[in-house]
């Protein structure tokens, strides 16, 4: 007895192509959607940090950091002792650094003992050092001593690191033009491979800097 060979009709094959298109459309919205949705909030990053300074100084006329009576302001807050003069004005040290005893590091224990931000006080926390959405750690310091970028203006620099470019791009253009040779949403960064510093949105890795406050 002869068996009849059967197989897909071009209808099921359609039927199967849509589907696929479907599921394929639906992934692309959401990692859109996801893309936005860090966006947001590592925009919300930087205008947070510029309230938390601009709270502290209204409050106690002094810097998150930098502030020279800051055991007679808060309770518990550590004075910082590296790397500049204390009470000058400006938050010394790298927005990245992990000196416990620098300004910049000590900034985000200052304005959470302050009520002004959410996050553990503890210098020696694993959760200390703020991250955006990406990981990356998000810093401040004074635009004097920042020389990564030439160009800006202000009297200090926030930045946030570990930024794909492709969201890096996404930041610039919602802040403010997507001109990457702008002063006010800048990106940094080296490729991951090589290190090589570059300013492109190719980079594999990079940071969002903005100053101009």
């Amino acid at each position: 007895m002869k068996k009849t060979q059967t197989g897909f009709t071009l209808i099921e094959l359609a039927i199967v192509l849509v589907i696929i298109g479907l599921l394929l459309g639906g992934v692309l919205k959401g990692q859109e959607l996801i893309g936005i949705a860090k966006v947001k909030n590592i925009v919300a990053d930087f205008q947070n940090t510029q309230i938390y300074l601009y709270g502290y100084q209204a409050k106690f006329k002094a810097l998150p950091g930098d502030d020279a009576l800051v055991a007679n302001h808060i309770t518990g807050g550590t004075q910082a002792t590296t790397p500049g003069v204390v009470g000058d004005f400006r938050i010394d040290g790298g927005w990245s650094s992990v000196t416990t005893t620098d300004e910049s590091y000590l900034f985000w224990q200052h304005v959470r003992l302050a009520g002004l931000a959410p996050g553990s006080t503890a210098t020696n926390s694993p959760a200390y050092i703020p991250r955006n959405a990406d990981g990356g750690v998000i810093g401040i310091q004074s635009l004097n001593g920042f020389a990564t970028i030439t160009g800006m203006t202000g009297s200090f620099v926030v930045c946030s690191g570990n930024i794909l470019g492709r969201l890096a791009k996404q930041v610039d253009v919602t802040m403010d033009d997507g001109d990457y040779s702008s002063v006010r949403a800048l990106t940094i960064g080296a490729a991951a491979a090589s290190g090589t510093a570059c300013c492109s949105r190719w980079c594999y890795i990079m940071s969002v800097c903005r100053s101009r406050f």
